[in-house]
């Protein structure tokens, strides 16, 4: 007998295997490792004006293009770097986003300083995440008050593309909030795990 496939939220082109696998396995799931939470943070920077299915698709070559995102390393790309990234038809090649990573490379050192920037970031919402019931993508925000605390927040220590929008989209796929749709499968695996997660926020 053959399985139904599981209930998905309905986003544009979810049914692509690589997408769907992202949708049911990291879509949502609470981080609070830094250099994930950094890289994620990179990526839906160069999201901006595109779909994530295009940063998606493109991910192992941006992890090897920004040597899997060591930002120590990052922070120290010259002109020859800017170049090579440039030049590289396996990523998104914009010059402002590439000298946004950088300097988001040392706006990341610069913070963790004093602080690590998952315990900077989880801090607006004291480290728990917040679970929503949503049942249309009409319910879904594109910006909250929140992300707008956040972004001010983040471009305040240097970071770049991280805009109300960027960083709700951030906020959504790291896991701080659940906009999984109530009758997506997703929903309750992931609240079941963002109800025990609490990231250190000192």
């Amino acid at each position: 007998m053959t399985q139904s496939p599981p209930v998905r939220c309905p986003w544009a082109g979810v049914d692509d295997a690589e997408y769907a696998r992202y949708h049911d396995e990291e879509w949502g799931v609470p981080k609070a490792d830094d250099r994930a939470l950094f890289e994620k943070l990179v990526l839906e920077g160069f999201q901006s004006g595109l779909s994530w299915r295009t940063i998606l698709k493109k991910r192992d070559n941006f992890r090897r293009a920004f040597h899997d995102f060591d930002a120590a390393r990052i922070a120290r790309y010259g002109e020859k770097d800017k170049a090579r990234l440039m030049a590289d038809a396996g990523i998104v090649r914009n010059r402002l986003k590439i000298e946004a990573t950088i300097d988001n490379a040392k706006a990341y050192l610069a913070l963790s300083e004093k602080q690590r920037l998952s315990a900077f970031i989880w801090g607006f919402l004291d480290g728990r995440p917040l679970i929503h019931e949503r049942t249309t993508m009409k319910e879904v925000p594109a910006e909250t008050e929140l992300s707008k605390r956040i972004s001010k927040a983040l471009k305040a220590e240097g970071f770049r593309f991280v805009g109300p929008t960027t960083v709700y989209a951030f906020m959504q796929a790291s896991g701080m909030v659940n906009d999984h749709l109530v009758v997506c499968h997703r929903h309750a695996a992931c609240a079941a795990l963002q109800a025990k997660f609490k990231a250190p926020v000192t």
